[in-house]
């Protein structure tokens, strides 16, 4: 396995969460709830039949209950990190024409899911707390 099989996923899920945190809440919350929700979809095609429904239907239920909560979100997204690691093992992939994209979407998943499972705060409101925090009192 080639290093950027695994940094190239990590950078994805860093530029999600941080154009993610360019929304304020609860629109922040909202749409990770919708984009968890498309990913669940995105199998529907891959190769295990009626069990891809049953898959979508977890997914939607985390998904739904993620418009209060980003503990579903999480959830959600580890949900989806298995399938990934099914697909990538014994389905098809992802992306047709990428045959390790499964695998990319299994190491991009649990990032966003960790982050979901801290709350999602905004990264750029994290680094202006650091900045303030780190900032001397002038005499």
């Amino acid at each position: 396995m080639h290093i950027m099989n695994v940094v190239g996923p990590i950078l994805v899920a860093l530029v999600y969460i941080s154009l993610c945190s360019l929304f304020k809440e609860p629109n922040r919350r909202n749409f990770n709830a919708i984009m968890m929700a498309g990913a669940g979809a995105a199998y529907l095609n891959g190769g295990f039949g009626i069990w891809e429904f049953v898959f979508l239907v977890a997914v939607t239920y985390c998904a739904y209950q993620g418009l209060r909560s980003y503990s579903f979100i999480g959830v959600g997204w580890l949900l989806h990190t298995g399938w990934d690691v099914l697909h990538h093992l014994y389905g098809n992939p992802i992306v047709p024409f990428a045959a390790d994209s499964s695998l990319g979407c299994a190491i991009c998943d649990p990032v966003i899911a960790l982050w979901c499972f801290a709350g999602a705060p905004s990264v750029y409101d994290l680094l202006r707390r650091r900045s303030r925090e780190g900032q001397s009192p002038v005499p």
